[in-house]
């Protein structure tokens, strides 16, 4: 029997709600899901180990912790595939411009490894707006970010921004 490994690669600064979506969707169709927390080259609001926490605290809701690791990783997407045995990166989608991004990530990721497999979930209508940027932005305004990303990350955006008072 084959194991169905997914990579589900993002920065995830701070995990959504939309983010938790795609992964319980992804679920239903992996035997295994490593969520991969980019390093990145750019700045964040959390450091990569706190971004991995939160991410960690999301998928303890989920229920399959069993099925699900969470790693951080920086380089090529595809060597940490490679590194990890994952057959396939799925990602989210939320509007025409993520579309055109990940047919251009994907065209530039297959053109490093032939056989390099990605799965696209679009998100829920009620979910499409979600963006790490634009809730960092509602947090930094006090805004009711609940709404928006599991508990603890709402609880790590409230006390990064009253720290930064």
């Amino acid at each position: 029997m084959s194991d169905l490994h997914a990579i589900y690669p993002g920065t995830f600064d701070p995990v959504t709600l939309g983010h938790c979506d795609v992964l319980a969707r992804a679920l239903r169709l992996f035997d295994r899901i490593t969520v991969a927390v980019s390093r990145g080259g750019r700045a964040t609001l959390f450091d990569v180990n706190e971004r991995v926490d939160l991410v960690r605290e999301a998928v303890a809701g989920l229920g399959d912790k069993g099925r699900i690791e969470v790693v951080s990783f920086d380089g090529l997407l595809v060597d940490a595939m490679r590194r990890l045995s994952a057959n396939v990166a799925i990602r989210g989608l939320r509007t025409p411009g993520d579309m055109e991004h990940e047919q251009n990530m994907a065209a530039m990721n297959r053109s490093l490894v032939a056989d390099y497999e990605v799965l696209v979930f679009f998100a829920r209508p009620e979910l499409a707006m979600l963006s790490g940027t634009l809730v960092r932005d509602v947090a930094r305004c006090g805004g009711p970010v609940e709404r928006y990303v599991p508990a603890a990350a709402a609880t790590a955006l409230r006390a990064r921004f009253a720290a930064d008072g």
